[in-house]
């Protein structure tokens, strides 16, 4: 939960990073990747979510943190809000270290997310 408790306060920008790794580290990885990453995130972010895909041989994790705008979330990223923040043992489980994250606007949200449906 994110330490913010006021519920005014609605995304308004997704802030979306991508990493994939072998499918035999990716049990491990999940587990790492949630304690390390995702729940401190979650302290400063409005909210987080993390996804998991398994392929055939490697899985691709996704996760998405929610701000209320860009100046929120470059408190968090610094400056530049599409700069990557490497957990300390990404290197480790990652095929490759991402170079980027994605900032997306977000233009309508229905349902958790957003307004009522």
């Amino acid at each position: 939960m994110a330490a913010t408790t006021d519920v005014s306060l609605r995304p308004t920008i997704a802030r979306i990073w991508r990493g994939r790794t072998t499918a035999a580290k990716a049990d491990a990885y999940a587990v790492y990747l949630y304690d390390v990453g995702v729940k401190p995130l979650a302290e400063k972010a409005l909210g987080v979510q993390m996804f998991r895909e398994d392929r055939e041989g490697e899985t691709e994790f996704v996760t998405i943190s929610y701000w209320e705008s860009v100046d929120a979330m470059s408190r968090f990223a610094g400056k530049d809000p599409r700069r990557i923040h490497h957990l300390e043992r990404d290197a480790e489980f990652l095929i490759e270290l991402p170079d980027s994250v994605q900032v997306l606007s977000i233009t309508a949200a229905l349902g958790c997310l957003g307004e009522a449906a």
